[in-house]
């Protein structure tokens, strides 16, 4: 299996692999020791295209039997035309599909003793940690996306599922479950948030109530994919207790109202800011992350003036920006006042270098307190850990120094004793 993209494209793989394990197929490591390979592609923006097809080529190249699988697989014209060869290719969360093309190509073996498999199923992410996907797709059409038409329009999971899964998780000895979905905070809005069963009682299906039935599994919960919409406020006294990590990824895109209007984003930049600093009010403690596209069609010098002006005000702890790139299929191709890749460029690090004053600045000020953070690796110099504002893979870390008697997948209580604009360095209180 060749995971590529997100963490909603990781889940899928691991429902296909919890599924081939189920059936008594083996999971091997290497293009020679497989008798077939599947690639779980991404096909987002250009250069996951570009990473998915040269994937594919590799394990070509190297097994010969290939399927294809994920959101670039939902544009199979493009998968064919760049490597005929392949023997099957399916869309997103097309676990069924795949294992349809598996049992053509390589026959379901019988032995029944291999077909057991843990109910927690099958994770690629380390014991410690795993991803819970809530729902999948997505209502919104944004100018710049094609999500929806790969993925579908927004398909809540039963709640009783989703925390099913999650107990699951727990008992197999996971300590943080990351919330995911393309739009989170939309949880049950499909099913007009009926009400579900859990532990015998009832469960609206709904992302504020299955927050706090997460909240008390006794792990670390956090939450992305959150649009700043209204009912968001309901989670943050849940985060201001403790019940789950003060954390929110929210993709906010644009802080201009004329170019949020033009992606069509579900958000305005000033209800926004003011969401923000309540949210703050309420929950001192809670770490904000979002992503930017600088360089959207039409943007002028203006607009991004007032991004700027947003990010200085927000003080947001962790910001990803991403330069358009126009995507096959998109809406926004067709908007007039395309941006010269050169002044996207400049824009991107205009911004990036603002932002890295901002949480340089943030993370000074936890100079010197003791925090919690969960143990991810043990090396010879001491411990990489993370903080309940660092989310795995795209957040910081923290540092411990004399990490004796840490183990991975263990808490521990640091005290803060440096930092720099994306990490902190500390050592075991």
């Amino acid at each position: 299996m060749v995971s590529l993209g997100c963490p909603k494209a990781l889940v899928d793989s691991e429902h296909i692999l919890t599924q081939l394990r189920a059936e008594g197929y083996g999971v091997v490591g290497s293009y020679r020791g497989a008798d077939l390979v599947v690639v779980n592609t991404c096909g987002f923006i250009d250069a996951a295209v570009e990473e998915s097809l040269e994937a594919i080529g590799e394990a070509l190249a190297e097994n010969g039997k290939v399927i294809v699988t994920g959101c670039l697989g939902a544009k199979g014209d493009v998968v064919r035309q760049a490597h005929p060869r392949v023997l099957a290719v399916t869309g997103p969360h097309a676990t069924r599909e795949v294992m349809a093309a598996v049992h053509a190509h390589l026959p379901r073996p019988h032995d029944p003793f291999s077909s057991l498999v843990p109910p927690q199923g099958i994770r690629l992410t380390p014991k410690h940690y795993a991803y819970l996907k809530i729902s999948e797709g997505c209502n919104h059409r944004c100018t710049f996306c094609i999500i929806p038409s790969l993925r579908g329009t927004l398909v809540s999971r039963p709640v009783h599922e989703v925390m099913r899964e999650a107990e699951n998780l727990v008992r197999a000895g996971v300590k943080e479950i990351l919330v995911i979905s393309q739009d989170t905070g939309a949880y049950g809005v499909d099913v007009k948030y009926r009400s579900g069963f859990w532990q015998g009682r009832p469960l609206k299906t709904r992302m504020a109530e299955l927050v706090g039935a997460l909240g008390e599994l006794g792990v670390w919960v956090r939450l992305h994919y959150v649009y700043p919409y209204p009912h968001v406020d309901r989670v943050i006294p849940l985060m201001a207790e403790g019940r789950v990590l003060p954390y929110l990824d929210v993709p906010l895109q644009h802080a201009s109202p004329r170019i949020l209007k033009a992606m069509k984003r579900p958000a305005d930049s000033e209800d926004t800011l003011q969401r923000i600093e309540a949210w703050r009010r309420e929950c001192p403690e809670l770490a904000i992350r979002s992503t930017f596209i600088v360089g959207f069609p039409g943007e002028t010098e203006a607009d991004f003036r007032h991004l700027l002006e947003f990010l200085e005000a927000a003080r947001l702890d962790r910001v990803g920006c991403f330069a358009y790139s126009p995507v096959e299929g998109a809406r926004a191709n067709e908007l007039p006042g395309q941006v010269p890749e050169e002044v996207k460029q400049e824009r991107m690090a205009r911004l990036m270098a603002l932002q890295q004053r901002i949480s340089g600045e943030r993370l000074a000020a936890k100079g010197g307190r003791v925090i919690e953070v969960l143990v991810d690796e043990i090396g010879p110099d001491g411990a990489i850990a993370r903080s309940s504002a660092d989310a795995p893979e795209i957040d910081g870390v923290v540092y411990v120094d004399k990490a004796r008697g840490l183990r991975a997948g263990e808490f521990a209580r640091v005290e803060v004793t440096a930092a720099d604009a994306h990490d902190l360095w500390g050592r075991v209180v």
